[in-house]
C-alpha cells in the first residue's frame, strides 16, 4: 500500500507542477516545433521513469535494434494490452514523436488532457464508429507529418493475459501510408497492480520489439487480413517468451529442491 501511496503522490505531483514545464516547451515549440515536441516528449519519459522506478517495476528488452531512430521515418507501434503499466512501459522506448490513441475518457482529466495532446495523443470514442473513423484519418495525418503512433488493436485490456482479437481499423494507418508496423509484446502488466488492487508490486517485465513488418512488401492476402497477421506474429512473441519463463521457473524449482 505504501508504494501505491508514494506513486500517487508523484503523479499527482508530476501533473501539477509540470505545467509551467509544459508552457516553457509549448513557447519552443513555437519557435522550433520539432524541439518543443522532443522537449515534452522527454519529460513524460522521465516522469513514467520515475513512476516505474517508485512502483519498483524493471524492464528487460529485447530488440531494441528495431526501434526506429529516423525522425523522418514514422511507423506504427502495436502492443499488446494487459494493464495500466503499459503505456508507461512503452513510451520510455520511442525516440521521435510519437502519438497514442487512447480512451475518450482520459480528456476528461486535468493536466494528463494537456500532455497527452503535447504527444499528438488522439482519444477515441468507442461507441462512435464516424468518430473513430476521423481518428484513423487524423493519425494517418500525423504519421504523414513525420509523427508516429501507438496503438493497442485490442481496443481494451486483456484480462487473462491471452491475446483479444485484433480490431482492423488502427492497421489502415500503415497501409494508407505504408509506414512500417513495429510490434511491441509485453508480458507480465496485470501483476504489478491490476491482479492485486489497490497494492502495486514490484515485477520484472519482458518487453520484446519485434522485427519491422512492411505492409507493401506482404502478400495480398497477408496485407488484405493484416490485423490478424500481425496478431499471430505477437502472439508468437509472446508464446516463445512465456514458454522461456516457465523454463527459467522450473530450473529454479529444481534448484531449491535440490537445496
Amino acid at each position: 500500500m505504501i508504494r501505491f501511496i508514494i506513486t500517487l503522490i508523484y503523479v499527482i505531483l508530476f501533473l501539477i507542477l509540470g505545467l509551467p514545464v509544459m508552457l516553457v516547451e509549448w513557447i519552443v515549440g513555437k519557435f522550433n516545433r520539432h524541439a518543443g515536441d522532443i522537449a515534452s516528449l522527454r519529460t513524460v519519459q522521465w516522469g513514467f521513469k520515475c513512476c516505474l522506478f517508485l512502483s519498483g517495476v524493471k524492464t528487460e528488452i529485447q530488440g531494441l535494434e528495431n526501434l526506429p531512430t529516423d525522425p523522418e521515418k514514422p511507423v506504427l507501434f502495436v502492443g499488446n494490452h494487459n494493464g495500466f503499466f503499459d503505456v508507461m512501459i512503452m513510451y520510455t522506448l520511442f525516440h521521435e514523436r510519437t502519438g497514442f490513441i487512447a480512451k475518450k475518457s482520459f480528456k476528461k482529466v486535468p493536466s494528463l488532457n494537456l500532455w497527452m495532446m503535447r504527444l499528438y495523443c488522439l482519444f477515441l470514442d468507442r461507441h462512435d464508429t464516424k468518430q473513430g473513423l476521423k481518428i484513423i484519418l487524423t493519425a494517418i495525418d500525423y504519421v504523414k507529418e513525420g509523427i508516429s503512433i501507438f496503438v493497442f488493436p485490442e481496443g481494451t485490456r486483456s484480462k487473462d493475459g491471452n491475446m483479444l482479437p485484433f480490431k482492423a481499423g488502427a492497421f489502415k494507418i500503415a497501409t494508407k501510408t505504408g509506414c512500417p508496423i513495429i510490434p511491441v509484446v509485453l508480458s507480465g502488466t496485470a501483476d504489478i497492480f491490476e491482479n492485486h488492487l489497490p497494492l502495486i508490486r514490484a515485477q520484472r517485465i519482458p518487453v520484446i520489439i519485434g522485427e519491422p513488418i512492411d505492409p507493401n512488401s506482404l502478400e495480398k492476402e497477408d496485407k488484405k487480413h493484416i490485423a490478424d497477421y500481425t496478431k499471430n506474429i505477437m502472439q508468437g512473441i509472446l508464446d516463445e517468451n512465456n514458454a522461456r519463463l516457465e523454463d527459467i521457473r522450473g530450473g529454479q524449482k529444481k534448484i531449491e529442491s535440490k537445496q
